[in-house]
């Protein structure tokens, strides 16, 4: 049995729905009741005590409002206790690195020595931003307004949540992927700027962007994340995805093709 934490996110949907094609056991944990899902909060230590509860493997994401390890901390515990074997965690690229007197990351890493310190097998996922990032702005690509780059002129190898999710399931699902820590990153470095003239072909419309060093207005954690990006520390690709695939990552191209009807239905 995998529980499946973030079911219903980027890249949880994407587990779920990979666990479902193949047949898999799982249990997709959410705040709110949903069929054939189980309700738990990570600030409810009796809600996760029942959601691991026969468990063999959780697939750990969390996304505090604030950045913090208390939530994967209060999941590994509840997984001891109830005889997890292993967890696979969705961590961030460029976690534990150092920048501008901060750690880079500092809460994934923290849940990732408390994974290791556990005795529970792990997995650790490191991917940069996602090819499906660009999703936050379609209202105003839909309105042709420009959009805020953060990132400036660095280079990131974005990488499609799908590859992400087919890694964890891979790593869940088999022992090849035990005690390693993976950069997931696509196949080629881009700009933002060059992401919105990827797209601006796909959808054959007009996508500008506009310059904006407001990290100060992100929380301190995302902040430190961001300005290492944006100083060039997530400009490298790694083989990654294709080694534990067997083929090649997916491209920014593709992702956009695949998804390109997204952008013209705005909620």
């Amino acid at each position: 049995m995998i529980l499946v934490t973030g079911a219903t996110g980027t890249i949880g949907s994407h587990v779920v729905r990979l666990l479902t094609e193949g047949g898999l056991p799982f249990r997709a944990m959410s705040r709110r009741e949903r069929p054939g899902g189980v309700r738990a909060d990570f600030d409810d230590p009796a809600s996760l005590a029942r959601a691991v509860a026969g468990v063999d493997t959780v697939f750990l994401l969390t996304v505090p409002p604030t950045p913090t390890a208390d939530h994967d901390i209060a999941l590994v515990t509840a997984a001891r206790a109830a005889g997890v074997r292993k967890i696979v965690k969705l961590s961030a690229i460029g976690s534990g690195e150092r920048f501008d007197g901060a750690t880079v990351g500092a809460w994934h890493l923290a849940a990732e020595e408390a994974i290791e310190a556990s005795g529970l097998v792990w997995t650790m996922l490191r991917p940069p931003s996602f090819a499906s990032n660009v999703l936050w702005h379609r209202a105003l690509i839909q309105a042709g307004e420009p959009i805020p780059n953060l990132t400036g002129d660095s280079r990131q190898a974005v990488v499609d949540p799908r590859d992400v999710a087919a890694v964890a399931v891979a790593a869940m699902t088999g022992d090849a992927h035990d005690g390693r820590r993976y950069d997931l990153t696509g196949p080629e470095l881009l700009t933002f700027a060059d992401q919105a003239a990827i797209l601006e072909g796909v959808l054959e419309r007009p996508v500008r962007i506009t310059d904006t060093n407001a990290l100060d207005r992100l929380p301190a954690g995302m902040r430190t994340g961001v300005g290492w990006a944006r100083a060039g520390g997530a400009a490298y690709v790694t083989d990654h995805v294709p080694r534990v695939l067997g083929r090649p990552a997916g491209t920014f191209e593709q992702w956009a093709r695949d998804h390109r009807e997204a952008f013209a239905a705005i909620p």
